[in-house]
This record gives structure tokens, C-alpha cells and sequence, in this order.
């Protein structure tokens, strides 16, 4: 059993290239798959150039962007005496950055390729659509794990390996690599957010209610916009996203474990995140769609599940490598990784609960549109608001869990965390899957498909709204948990470089600076969350302004003598969400910066509240809005008088709110929440200095 401790470092490696391998294997044989005919060609590579375009500027701006904070890593050590950071933290940035940028640039190409394969698919039935739909997006999901994985393992090994470097001051220059992968996830969850919710609403506002035209109508100049979107968005943003979500709790344990010297604990997170990597190419096998009207979100279901308990075994020996019989021993460790696999399955199941179309919250809430739009408001925004309770409860519960489990100790926070992050694989599936299935309805709708095609790509893409609210779910919950580990790296850290800073009570309740800074860190999300939202409303209203013009200026388009100009559209969207995105980017970059010159109690205060406050916020905003967008999907099926009724009418007015609820602001603050707590603890050395 002790190989796996002693080679704990290989393991990660060999692993992640198992799943970089599975999802190589995936893309030839995605590219096999038939593209259907010469129209529904020209209407995919349409969105892939869009998509193309987009990620391409909005890298640009990216990599000009983190020139300063490679340069600042790269001379800290220089500047502020410290003996932490410097060239490696620098190159570890650089690389958490490609890395992020890579998985979610091709797991978004691997996408808008497969929507027109997915729709041609559907030509022979579910079964066929959805096993080209899931495979396309397993490919972003193991990817994310796999890049993930390869870059913290691959790095650790270089710096020790090659370098020579101690395991601590390793794992610091870690750090900068999850600095890179944060900083890469908070822009493209944001510019991707505000690129597909602007495209959206646009399209929406004129193409639904005022033209009276079809979803994915032709006619509409802002649909290939609105294509685009869903792959930038939902594929890309949210690869990055839990590419960083997962290199940051990696390393945030990796660090925990540096604490205590029992069994080199510190290489235990790359020994979960290896077995759940193979337990996840085993569980894409399994998901198979049978009979019934809910045989798709089960095949999904079934393929996590299936990975979830073949980690839990597969757990046992690595743990039992670890176990050291000193501090912790194997219960101390296999119980907490129990505990993140449980809070995975819940924050699922309740996700699931609050925006599935087969559950009590999204029926009453298509029932509320009988009486009008602002009822439907109030029906998305109370089960929003309720939909915080649970996941938070199950969140507290397995806090004190894991704590207790461990000896009551903070370690096995860590261990849940990161048991719970090594399902990412196969999450990231789930979500990836959705764009696929709403660009294949699209297309199917554009190039005149019969309506059978359509009937299975809206069966998909229904279940596709649930997965990608459940996604966002998890990805929400396991950052509050990440975050904690970050905060109390940064309280320990604070204690090592002075003195003064290990004073009892440092963060006590009773000091006004906490409590100011609680203040602070609780007005960041919804100061982010409302500068996201108005970047949205913004753009959208570019967006209707330029379809309201060219069906004014050419009226062939709704006749369909003439085509719009879709580059346009896209264009002026692309544009746009890249300087949108630029001011909510800085608040978790500046906000920590400027509290931490002043005090660092406040700082600490500030972290804590931007994690709670965080939490709630974005669980809301998420689940609000994807019970509002399948109560629209209910009505569109035949619900309350279906397409073209008042019920209808109030259900879109509904959607089209928590369109930059559920995929721009409310997600974004997953990444925001730890790359403030990251910004923290990078900037120990000045606030030591400041204030010591």
C-alpha cells in the first residue's frame, strides 16, 4: 500500500494523462461522427468562427492583462525582502493560465463541432443524440481534471524533482499557479457570461415578444450571436472556472498538509484527485439513456453516481497509504473523503430539486405566469431565495463533519473538499453537454429539420438546463469550502511573519476593524454581481438595437427573400463583453489590495464576509434562474396554453431576468470568492511589512 505514498506524485501524473488520453480518444472519434447536410454545416461553422473570434480577443486581453501580476511574482522577493514568491511562483502563474485557457479553448472547440453532429444524430433517436451529445462534453470535463491535475502533480515534481526544492516552499510557488488559473476563470466567467446572456436577452426581447418569431428562428440577426454565446459561456467559462476551482483546492490542501508531518499528507489531495480521474472515464461508459420521460438526466445521473462509488472504493488503498498511525489515521482521512463524496451527491440532488422541470419549485412557478409577469418574478425570486437553505445546511453539516472526523481538525475540511473537487471530471461533463444540445436545437431549427429532430433536441436541452444549473451548484458550494482552507492559509501565514500577528483574538468579533472588514468582503458580491448584471442589460440592449435596425432597414428578413447579417451581431457583441467584464474583474483584485494596506484584521474580516455573503448570492441567483428558465420550458411544451399564450408571454419575461442571473453574475462569484482569498495571502509580505 505504501506505493501509493511514496509515489503519490506519479500517480497524478499517469492518471491525468489517463484522462487527457480518454478525451483525445473522444474528439477522433467525435470527428467521425456525420456533420449532417451543407446547411447545417454552414450554420455550425458559422458559431465556430464566432466562438473563435471571441476566445480569441478575449485571450488577447487576458495575456496583456497578466503581464503585470507574471512580472510583480517574478521580483516580490526583490522588492519586499520576502522569502516566499518570486520566479517559480511566476512560471507557476504563467502555467495555471495556459492551463485554464487550454481546457476551456478546446473543449469549446470540441463543442461547436459536435452541435451539428448531435443534431444530425438525432435524425436515429435520443439514444444516439445524447451519446454524441455527452461524449462532446466528457471531453471538456476530463480535460479540466486531467490539465488540472498534470499541472499541480507536473509542477510539484519539477520543483522538487529538478530544483530541488523542500515541499513547502514548492507548494508556495503552487500558488502562483493557482493565481494564474483564477485569474484566467474570473475573466472568462465574466466576458463569457456577459458575451451569451447579452446575445440572449437580445435575441429574446425582439426575436420572441416583439417579432413573434421562433427560439433559433433564422430570421433573428442575433442568433448565431446568441449560439455563440452558449459555448463561451457555458463550455469555456465554465471549464476555466472549474479548472481553477480545482488547482486552487488542490494546492490549498497540498499547503494544509505542509502543517503537520505525519506520512507526507501534503501529496494525499493528488492521490484522490488520480482515483476519481479513472472513476470518471469508467462512469462516462454508463450513461446510456433507456425508457421513460426522465431515461436522459438518469443516464447522466447514473454515470456520476457510478464514478462516485468507484472512488469511494478506490479511496481505500490510497488512503490507507497515508495512514501513518501518528496524528491521522485511516478513519481520520477516509471518513472526511467519504463526507466531500456525500456533499457532492446532495448539492446535486437538491440543485437538481430547485430547477428540474419534473420537481414542485419549477411548476409553481410556470403555474405563477397564469397571472401575469410580475408573479412569475416573485415566484423565481422566493425559490431562489429558498434554495440557499439546504445546500448551505449540508455544507455546515459536513463542516463540522469533517471536522470531527479528522480529530477536530482543519485538515479534514481540506480532505472533503478535495474528495468532493475530484468528481469534477464528470460535473464538467454535465454542464458541457448543454450548449451542445441547445446549439443541435438550434441548428435543427435553422436548417429546416423535421420536427421529429427538433422534438429530441428539445428533450435533451431540457435536461440540459438542469445540468447546468446543478454544475453550477456544486461548482458554488465547493468554492465556499475552498475558500475556508484559502482563509485560514492566509491567518497562518499572517502568524509566521511577525509576532504581532499571532496574538489571540487577532479576528475577534469584538475588534471594529473585523467587523468593518466583515462589512467590506459582504458588499463584494453583490458590488460584482450588480456591475455583471449591468454589463448584461447593457450589451443586450446594443443587441436589440441592432436586430430592431435590420428588420427596419431590410424587410425581406422576416419574409425570407433576405438573410441578416449575423457577423454583425456578433461582433458588436464581442466587443462589448470584453470592456464589460474589465470592472467587476478588478473588485476581487483591488478591493483585498487597498483593505489590507489599511489592516489586516479588516482584511481578515473581508474574507470571511465575501465568503458568506458569496455563498448565498450566487446559490440564489443560479437557482432562480434555472427554475425560470425550465418553467418557460414547460409552458413551450404545451403548459398553461404553450407558445403564444399570456402565460407564456410572463414565462419569458421571467427567463430572459435569470438568463445574467443563472450565467453571468451568479457563477462569476465562484471564482471571485478565492481569488480575493488568493490575492490575500500573495500579499502577506506587504501587509507584514506595513503593519508588524
Amino acid at each position: 500500500m505504501h506505493f501509493f505514498k511514496d509515489h503519490a506524485v506519479l500517480c497524478g501524473l499517469v492518471a491525468s494523462l489517463v484522462g487527457i488520453a480518454y478525451g483525445i480518444y473522444l474528439i477522433f472519434w467525435l470527428m467521425k461522427q456525420p456533420k449532417g447536410n451543407e446547411r447545417m454545416q454552414e450554420i455550425s461553422k458559422a458559431v465556430q468562427e464566432g466562438a473563435a473570434a471571441y476566445l480569441k480577443k478575449q485571450y488577447k486581453t487576458i495575456a496583456i492583462v497578466a503581464v503585470v501580476p507574471f512580472f510583480l511574482l517574478g521580483v516580490y522577493h526583490y522588492i519586499f525582502s520576502s522569502s516566499v514568491f518570486g520566479w517559480g511562483t511566476a512560471v507557476g502563474f504563467l502555467i495555471g493560465a495556459i492551463l485554464s485557457a487550454a481546457a476551456g479553448f478546446i473543449g469549446m472547440n470540441v463543442a461547436v463541432r459536435s452541435n451539428s453532429r448531435t443534431a444530425e444524430a438525432a435524425r436515429r433517436g435520443v439514444k444516439p443524440a445524447l451519446d454524441v451529445a455527452f461524449k462532446a462534453g466528457s471531453v471538456t470535463g476530463l480535460l479540466v481534471v486531467g490539465l488540472g491535475l498534470f499541472g499541480v502533480a507536473g509542477y510539484y515534481w519539477v520543483l522538487t524533482g529538478w530544483f530541488h526544492h523542500d515541499p513547502t516552499s514548492a507548494i508556495d510557488d503552487l500558488i502562483g499557479l493557482a493565481f494564474g488559473g483564477s485569474l484566467i476563470s474570473v475573466f472568462a466567467r465574466l466576458g463569457g457570461g456577459i458575451f451569451t446572456k447579452a446575445a440572449d436577452v437580445g435575441a429574446d426581447l425582439v426575436g420572441k415578444l416583439e417579432a413573434g418569431i421562433p427560439e433559433d428562428d433564422p430570421r433573428n440577426p442575433a442568433v448565431i450571436a446568441d449560439n455563440v454565446g452558449d459555448n463561451v459561456g457555458d463550455c469555456a467559462g465554465m471549464a476555466a472556472d472549474l479548472f481553477e476551482t480545482y488547482a486552487v483546492t488542490a494546492v490549498a490542501v497540498m499547503l494544509l498538509g505542509t502543517h503537520f508531518d505525519t506520512a507526507s499528507l501534503w501529496l494525499y489531495p493528488l492521490g484522490l484527485g488520480a482515483v476519481s480521474i479513472i472513476a470518471s472515464v469508467i462512469g462516462t461508459w454508463f450513461a446510456r439513456a433507456g425508457k421513460g420521460p426522465n431515461s436522459i438526466i438518469n443516464a447522466l445521473y447514473r454515470s456520476v453516481l457510478v464514478a462516485t462509488v468507484l472512488s469511494a472504493i478506490g479511496f481505500i488503498p490510497i488512503t490507507m497509504a497515508f495512514d501513518g498511525g501518528g496524528k491521522f489515521g485511516f478513519w481520520n482521512l477516509y471518513g472526511p473523503a467519504l463526507i466531500g463524496l456525500g456533499i457532492t451527491f446532495l448539492l446535486v440532488g437538491i440543485t437538481e430539486y430547485y430547477t428540474g422541470s419534473r420537481w414542485h419549485p419549477v411548476k409553481k412557478t410556470a403555474e405563477a405566469s397564469q397571472t401575469g409577469h410580475a408573479t412569475n418574478i416573485i415566484a423565481g425570486l422566493a425559490y431562489g431565495m429558498q434554495a440557499t437553505a439546504l445546500p448551505v445546511i449540508v455544507i455546515a453539516v459536513g463542516i463540522m463533519g469533517a471536522w470531527y472526523a479528522a480529530g477536530h481538525n482543519l485538515y479534514g475540511i481540506g480532505v472533503a473538499v478535495m474528495a468532493q473537487l475530484s468528481m469534477t471530471g464528470l460535473i464538467v461533463a454535465l454542464d458541457a453537454y448543454g450548449p451542445v444540445t441547445d446549439n443541435a436545437g438550434g441548428i435543427a431549427e435553422m436548417a429546416d429539420m423535421p420536427e421529429s429532430v427538433r422534438t429530441v433536441t428539445d428533450r435533451l436541452d431540457a435536461v440540459g438546463n438542469t445540468t447546468k444549473a446543478v454544475t453550477k451548484g456544486y461548482a458554488i458550494g465547493s468554492a465556499g469550502l475552498a475558500a475556508l482552507i484559502l482563509f485560514n492559509e492566509y491567518t497562518t501565514r499572517l502568524g509566521e511573519e511577525s509576532d504581532k500577528f499571532k496574538t489571540v483574538g487577532l479576528f475577534d468579533l469584538s475588534n471594529p476593524w473585523v467587523i468593518a472588514g466583515l462589512f467590506i468582503g459582504g458588499l463584494m458580491p453583490f458590488l460584482f454581481a450588480s456591475y455583471a448584471m449591468t454589463a448584461v442589460g447593457r450589451v443586450g440592449g446594443e443587441v436589440v438595437m441592432e436586430v430592431r435596425r435590420q428588420f427596419r432597414e431590410d424587410p425581406g428578413i422576416m419574409l425570407g427573400t433576405s438573410r441578416p447579417d449575423y457577423s454583425r451581431a456578433v461582433s458588436l457583441v464581442t466587443g462589448s463583453a470584453i470592456k464589460g467584464m474589465m470592472l467587476p474583474a478588478a473588485i476581487p483584485i483591488v478591493f483585498p489590495i487597498v483593505v489590507g494596506i489599511i489592516n489586516e484584521r479588516a482584511l481578515g474580516g473581508l474574507l470571511i464576509g465575501t465568503i458568506v455573503t458569496g455563498l448565498f448570492l450566487a446559490i440564489s441567483m443560479t437557482s432562480g434562474g434555472g427554475a425560470w428558465d425550465n418553467a418557460k420550458k414547460l409552458i413551450e411544451d404545451g403548459l398553461y396554453g404553450g407558445k403564444g399564450s399570456d402565460a407564456h408571454a410572463a414565462s419569458i419575461t421571467g427567463d430572459t431576468v435569470g438568463d445574467p442571473y443563472k450565467d453571468t453574475a451568479g457563477p462569476a462569484i465562484n471564482p471571485m470568492i478565492k481569488i480575493a482569498n488568493i490575492v490575500a495571502i500573495l500579499i502577506i509580505p506587504i501587509v507584514a511589512s506595513i503593519h508588524g
